[in-house]
């Protein structure tokens, strides 16, 4: 993001005080690439202007603050994150309580006889993924769900690319030993080992 702002320093200061056309100038310069840089993470048009409007609607409620503020786009920068991982976590909740009411509607009827394979994975594999620990389980979410890269996935937990790389290796370790220690046929030990490493 390097919009040109020759005075963005006074625009600023106009926008703390309450000046809207101020404000307008500042959401035109940013608008765009911030909407580029969100869109990279979530891949949807939509969520990244619905991210954005609310990062600047943000910026104007909390106006008072800009003129303490030494760099505005790295401000901006925080916000955009903060708002993309909100949006992630909401994202991931809502499909852990999806694997949830699937699991509860299954539990009376579901049996190893009457699954198959794939079902088998997918139910093992999912209980597997809610014992995990938060960290290890938010950076599987976001690699293998939201298909990040380990660089995006750093930047976003405010963590190294090593530690991304750590919490992905013990998550699939744990993942890896779950599942084995509940395959019940040659087939469905077949499945997991093509299926975990993708």
């Amino acid at each position: 993001m390097k919009p040109n702002i020759h005075n963005e320093k006074e625009i600023l200061n106009k926008v703390a005080k309450g000046d809207q056309r101020a404000f307008t100038v500042l959401f035109d310069a940013y608008y765009q690439h911030l909407g580029a840089y969100v869109y990279k993470v979530t891949e949807s048009k939509e969520t990244a202007e619905e991210i954005v409007q609310e990062v600047f609607i943000k910026i104007w409620e909390k106006r008072e603050v800009l003129t303490d503020i030494d760099s505005f786009r790295a401000y901006l920068f925080i916000l955009s994150k903060n708002k993309t991982l909100d949006h992630l976590r909401a994202i991931a909740k809502k499909r852990m309580q999806q694997v949830s009411l699937l699991q509860q509607t299954k539990e009376e009827s579901y049996t190893i006889d009457s699954a198959s394979p794939m079902e088998e994975y997918n139910l093992i594999i999912e209980k597997a993924v809610a014992k995990l620990p938060p960290q290890q389980q938010k950076v599987y979410y976001l690699s293998r769900y939201e298909k990040l890269k380990y660089e995006e996935i750093a930047i976003h937990m405010g963590i190294s690319k090593e530690t991304v790389k750590k919490h992905m290796k013990l998550a699939l370790a744990f993942l890896k030993q779950q599942v084995k220690m509940q395959i019940q046929d040659v087939n469905l030990g077949l499945l997991f080992v093509v299926l975990i490493y993708y």
